[in-house]
């Protein structure tokens, strides 16, 4: 069965945390700005507004401020192939992590992810925005309310901090770290749900919500979100007086 994105190699190195797309003559993977580290002779980049499936003017500034909104850059830059042979260019994350390829074939040609953990795609993937279908996710889901959306059928990387683990459920429910939710494919039904009593929410140190997912379908969770590891760099960052929080 023929695709209609662009049919991409790729190679994870460097532990996981890199990914290597491999180019045949004309192709092109999309990326967030600031995502590529390296690329051979022959590929050209390009800054656009949006993904390229957009038509027309308004189209396009409906694609750019649907991303405004949900907190990402209006441009992507495009990465195209325009050597005589297969070019490589390498892909990785703003921190420490792991590369996730998934085959948005295999998923039903929908994949639901946080902000911020799209990397790089095969062109012809489409990027949008998807809420909460529960008002109460929307308003205290905090890093959930809008997730971004990739349609299409073909290979699309997501950057997850530290380790990555994937949960497959059916039909029971999972309770995970609102910021350790990466990824989940559509058939997921996210909400929030409280830790536990006050006392647990006040001292447990797992925060007053959770996000409560149920359905049928893959999600993945990662086990350093940049929130958490910026947090712990700030309570041993020297204060005003010169010492690390908590110092004598």
């Amino acid at each position: 069965m023929s695709r209609q994105s662009h049919e991409i190699d790729y190679e994870l190195t460097g532990h996981g945390q890199m990914v290597e797309v491999e180019l045949d003559p004309g192709e092109t993977v999309i990326a967030e700005a600031g995502a590529m580290t390296w690329m051979e002779q022959g590929i050209a980049f390009e800054a656009r507004m949006g993904d390229g499936s957009e038509s027309g003017v308004l189209g396009k500034l409906w694609g750019a401020g649907k991303r405004m909104l949900g907190g990402e850059s209006v441009f992507l830059t495009h990465f195209t192939n325009h050597g005589q042979g297969k070019r490589r260019v390498g892909f990785s994350g703003a921190h420490p992590g792991t590369v996730l390829p998934v085959d948005l074939q295999q998923t039903g040609g929908t994949l639901l992810c946080q902000k911020d953990a799209f990397l790089c795609a095969a062109r012809g993937t489409k990027l949008g925005i998807a809420f909460s279908r529960r008002l109460g996710a929307g308003f205290f889901g905090g890093e959930g309310f809008v997730l971004e959306r990739l349609e299409g059928d073909g290979m699309v990387f997501i950057h997850a901090g530290g380790a990555l683990i994937r949960k497959d459920l059916q039909g029971e429910s999972l309770r995970v770290d609102t910021g350790c939710l990466v990824a989940m494919t559509a058939g997921i039904d996210y909400d929030i749900a409280l830790a536990g009593g006050l006392k647990s929410m006040l001292f447990g140190g797992e925060g007053i919500l959770l996000a409560e997912l149920s359905g049928h379908g893959s999600v993945w969770v990662q086990s350093l979100p940049f929130s958490r590891m910026a947090d712990r760099i700030l309570a041993c960052a020297p204060s005003a007086g010169g010492k690390a929080q908590g110092e004598d």
